[in-house]
């Protein structure tokens, strides 16, 4: 194990960082590093096998870095190769080290926010063709009725600095009104992709004022206290300075750029190669 070991953050681009802004606000203490996979981003419409390779590719890269624990801060790729990771790479590729998503924290809790049963989840093409919501919620709150739909422009507009701008309306009231029009019963509505919470402003906006709208930051931050809580063997590990470093797969000036709109404050950041 190496002098630093810090808990990886990992997101296909620069969704993951409303999570990992979350987690550092609940949990500053630890040493923190982040990846963002850009250049081979979006991962939302990819295969699964496309994804696992991918999302593989960036796991090997934070052992290498020294980190023990990583947190797959992407829907997508906690929907489409986490388990894989879990059962089938990490038995002989780390078997000491752990990497955890996104998706079963959430669906843990989600169904305790509504009142009538009816949950909507709102999430990448990936995401929602996984129905990995669907199966988790199912597991902990077997009597809530999922409904989806999937949103494939707005992580382009979000990325293209576009959230904010007139244009952005139309897609986001296109995509609630479909969901909703799938039962007048839905009361909350989960942002499955983590790029989404950019657009809270806007989604408030074209929705009914009892229908809650829950992003995963928070919930995401308060399910790793408790696992750390309740594994000191893997928290005894973690080092604790307090440091953040931040990387990308792809050109790090325009990363930085983004990065500081998603984290909240300005971010600086170094080139990565995951694939070699």
């Amino acid at each position: 194990m190496q002098a630093t070991s810090p808990i990886g953050i990992f997101d296909s681009g620069y969704g993951g960082l409303t999570v990992f802004r979350a987690i550092r606000d609940l949990l500053p203490q630890y040493d923190y590093l982040y990846l963002g996979d850009n250049a081979r981003a979006p991962y939302g419409n990819r295969s699964f096998e496309t994804v696992h390779e991918y999302t593989l590719e960036c796991v090997q890269w934070f052992f290498k870095m020294g980190c023990q624990l990583v947190i797959l801060a992407c829907n997508t790729a906690s929907a489409k190769a986490l388990r894989t990771i879990q059962q089938q790479n990490l038995p002989s590729l780390a078997p000491d080290r752990r990497v955890l998503g996104v998706i079963r924290p959430t669906a843990e809790v989600i169904g305790s926010y509504s009142q009538t049963g009816h949950v909507g989840v709102l999430g990448t093409r990936g995401t929602v063709s996984s129905g990995s919501y669907v199966i988790e919620i199912e597991k902990f709150a077997p009597g809530v009725t999922v409904h989806q739909r999937c949103c494939p422009m707005w992580v382009p507009l979000i990325e293209n600095g576009e959230h904010d701008s007139p244009g952005a309306d139309y897609f986001v009231k296109k995509y609630l009104d479909e969901l909703l029009s799938q039962s007048p019963d839905i009361d909350t509505i989960l942002l499955a992709c983590t790029h989404y919470p950019l657009l809270m402003e806007k989604i408030r906006t074209y929705l009914p004022p009892h229908i809650r709208t829950v992003a995963q930051g928070d919930i995401v931050a308060r399910s790793l206290c408790d696992y750390l809580q309740r594994h000191p063997e893997m928290e005894s590990r973690l080092s604790r300075s307090g440091t953040i470093s931040f990387y990308t797969t792809d050109d790090t000036a325009g990363f930085m750029d983004q990065a500081s709109i998603f984290f909240g404050q300005p971010v600086r950041a170094s080139h990565a190669e995951v694939d070699e």
